[in-house]
């Protein structure tokens, strides 16, 4: 792992501490409907503490759910 990824994980977990369900909520939601790639990151870190703070059961739903919704192969985008 690379300095600069490990800056903005702490960055984004600096910024999110201390955050209710709701105040999580709305961070998730504001980045899925900008649909700014700069939003990704934070993203991948909140995911990461679901999954290191999820159970082999729950984590097993999850990439089932993930997988079952990715879209079907298609040709690569341009």
């Amino acid at each position: 792992m690379n300095i600069a990824a490990l800056n903005l994980r702490q960055a984004i977990m600096y910024k999110m501490q201390g955050s209710d369900a709701g105040a999580v909520e709305d961070t998730i939601k504001d980045a899925i409907t900008s649909g700014q790639e700069k939003t990704l990151p934070g993203l991948g870190v909140l995911f990461e503490v679901l999954w290191q703070n999820s159970d082999a059961s729950s984590r097993k739903e999850m990439v089932q759910t993930i997988a079952e919704h990715l879209p079907a192969q298609t040709d690569r985008p341009v």
